[in-house]
């Protein structure tokens, strides 16, 4: 056969396959509506099960894989019908509506108590302050202080690196995510300009060590690279680094940070190239202990717990494809206890303003194994 007759003998194959889908849709509806009066959630695995493993008994040894990822897909848009049929509003989609209720016409205070990690000088204060005109800033020693300050309410809000352009993410951040309870209500993209400074009168001293954070340490890692006979020492924060070369007796001591903490502790600046990139920034997130979506809001973060088995993170994916949603990063992180399984945390460009996105999120919040809607928030 010729190649345009076996294509005209698919075409003929796809109409027939796009009848009897439409015919399968329709029967996945009237189960829907079945199920929703008898009170049985959406969802099979038993079913589904039985209709594989006979399917691909029919289908022999060469077409059985394929015909397995064919019904995992069709199950996939199945439920995600199903669940648009039910119109039922999920907990989280009443909270949501709270939220855009409460927040109408608003956007973030121009006054606030905001935790940050660090001291003065910190990135994290200059991330608050493009946030927050007048803010009132509470400095704790780590991001698990910060954490907390915002879930007991001793701050209404606390900001936290969460990724960087060079360094990549902040897993310390990532991994007491599941820790607390927690909304992100917007975010910050901050240009990071690392200098190297010491004190002033020490350059006929030669350097010998140089205290930062790890993540600016990892961020100048080229410069440091060239340097190898200069010891490197994490500190919990680049302005609590700063400040102690500014009082340490050492003259052969330096330190990695911004050019604010040079003016703030009367450092000198030895070195204004030191960063891997220039072009590096990092983004902050503002966080909550209420669910807060102020208006131009167009990103949501999400955590999920998937099942153990083949084909969990792309019936999540699959789904999220379904409804248009563009997918901005996805970050796995291994969950303790438990060997070979991991949380997935999700970026997307979305609103809760939509409707059809609220549904996509109920739909995932009744089929994940664990899910924890972050928040939704503009990036300023």
């Amino acid at each position: 056969m010729e190649l345009n007759e076996i294509r005209n003998n698919i075409d003929a194959l796809d109409d027939e396959l796009v009848q009897l889908f439409m015919k399968r849709m329709d029967c996945a509806r009237e189960v829907a509506e079945a199920k929703q009066q008898i009170g049985q959630p959406i969802r099979d695995h038993a079913r589904e099960r039985s209709v594989v493993n006979r399917l691909t008994a029919a289908a022999g040894d060469t077409y059985a894989p394929y015909v397995r990822a064919l019904y995992s897909h069709i199950f996939d848009l199945s439920r995600s019908y199903q669940s648009a049929v039910w119109k039922q509003k999920s907990p989280l989609a009443t909270k949501i509506a709270r939220a855009l209720e409460e927040t109408t016409g608003k956007r973030l205070p121009e006054h606030a108590l905001v935790a940050c990690q660090g001291t003065e000088g910190a990135y994290a204060q200059q991330a608050c302050e493009r946030l927050f005109p007048y803010p009132d800033i509470l400095y704790f020693d780590s991001f698990d202080g910060v954490f907390s300050a915002v879930e007991k309410g001793m701050c209404q809000y606390g900001i936290l690196p969460i990724d960087n352009s060079t360094a990549g993410s902040v897993t310390q951040v990532y991994d007491l995510m599941e820790k607390h309870h927690f909304y992100i209500v917007g975010a910050h993209k901050l240009r990071i300009d690392h200098r190297l400074m010491r004190k002033n009168g020490a350059s006929a001293t030669p350097i010998t060590e140089i205290v930062s954070h790890e993540q600016a340490l990892r961020q100048c890692s080229h410069f440091l690279a060239a340097h190898p006979e200069i010891k490197t020492t994490v500190m919990e924060n680049t302005a609590v680094a700063a400040e102690f070369v500014a009082n340490s007796e050492r003259d052969d001591i330096a330190v990695i940070a911004s050019r604010a903490c040079a003016e703030l502790y009367g450092l000198a600046i030895v070195n204004d190239d030191v960063s891997n990139q220039t072009n590096n920034f990092t983004r902050f997130i503002c966080i909550s202990r209420k669910l807060e979506v102020y208006p131009q809001a167009r990103k949501i973060s999400l955590m999920l717990n998937l099942a153990h088995e083949p084909g969990a993170l792309n019936a999540v994916v699959s789904r999220l494809s379904i409804a248009g949603v563009n997918l901005l990063k996805l970050e796995s992180r291994p969950l303790p206890g438990r060997e070979f399984e991991f949380r997935f945390f999700f970026d997307m460009a979305a609103s809760v303003a939509d409707p059809d996105v609220v549904r996509l999120l109920g739909e995932l919040e009744s089929h994940c194994e664990h899910f924890t809607f972050l928040g939704c928030y503009d990036e300023y």
